[in-house]
C-alpha cells in the first residue's frame, strides 16, 4: 500500500509541473543602415527603391581598418533587409546608383566622389 502511494505521488507531482514551450525575444533590429561618405560633407538626396530621402555625407577621413561612424538621422538611411536600387543625387546630378544587397543590422558605408 505504501509503494502505490508513493508512486501515486510521484505521480501527481511530475504532472503539476509546468513543461512547456516558452518564446524569447531579443536582439537587434529587422533592419540595416546604409551611409555615405565623400571628401567633404555636403547635401544629398538618396533614393532607395521608391523612397526619397534628404541626408548629408559625411566627411571622409584617414582609413582605418576598424572606422566607426556615427550613425545619425542626418547621415543615415535605414532600410529592410534584401536588395534595393539605391541612386544618390547631388545638385539634381545622379553620382552613385547601384543595387545593393543589405542584410539585417549591416551598416553599410559607401563612398561618394
Amino acid at each position: 500500500m505504501n509503494k502505490i502511494l508513493v508512486a501515486a505521488v510521484a505521480i501527481l507531482c511530475l504532472c503539476s509541473c509546468g513543461v512547456g514551450s516558452y518564446t524569447v525575444s531579443s536582439g537587434r533590429a529587422d533592419e540595416g543602415y546604409v551611409t555615405f561618405v565623400s571628401p567633404k560633407a555636403y547635401g544629398i538626396k538618396v533614393i532607395v527603391d521608391d523612397s526619397e530621402f534628404s541626408v548629408s555625407s559625411v566627411k571622409n577621413k584617414a582609413y582605418r581598418k576598424d572606422r566607426k561612424i556615427k550613425q545619425t538621422v542626418k547621415n543615415t538611411v535605414r532600410v529592410s533587409p534584401g536588395t534595393h536600387d539605391v541612386r544618390v543625387l547631388r545638385g539634381g546630378k545622379t553620382i552613385y546608383s547601384k543595387k545593393l544587397f543589405i542584410s539585417a543590422t549591416e551598416h553599410k558605408i559607401i563612398d561618394l566622389p
